[in-house]
């Protein structure tokens, strides 16, 4: 198969991806602050970092999954993911698989393609062009 024939719905795969990775982000702010779906976490207490946390992920994960503002949501969510990283698993341990961080690595580089690449075909910020 020509590399061609695969690239040319490269506009249209950054969409649907960018919809999935919003969604799952999405579903991290809904659990931290709504409990659902439930998680062995505790709800945070409101105005605590967590809660923040939770609000970023939550807005940050709709805004991204509808393609609004795409851009700067990506770019704050990647260096949101990057101190998350830093902050709560590196002090754990070296190895990301054993502190429980790869997660907040993928996050922080998958947003920092979607700042660099753009939302793809179907995105809001795509019908105001």
């Amino acid at each position: 198969m020509s590399l061609d024939r695969v690239s040319k719905y490269w506009p249209e795969i950054l969409s649907i991806a960018r919809i999935v990775i919003g969604l799952l982000f999405l579903e991290h702010g809904a659990a931290k602050l709504f409990g659902f779906p439930q998680t062995p976490m505790a709800q945070p207490a409101m105005g605590t970092l967590l809660w923040f946390q939770g609000i970023i992920e939550l807005v940050g994960g709709a805004l991204f999954a509808v393609g609004f503002l795409t851009r700067p949501v990506a770019f704050i969510l990647s260096g949101n993911m990057a101190v998350a990283y830093f902050m709560a698993h590196a002090p754990k341990n070296f190895f990301p698989i054993l502190n429980g961080g790869d997660a907040a690595i993928l996050y922080c580089f998958v947003f920092l393609l979607y700042f660099v690449a753009g939302p793809g075909r179907w995105a809001l910020d795509a019908r105001t062009k």
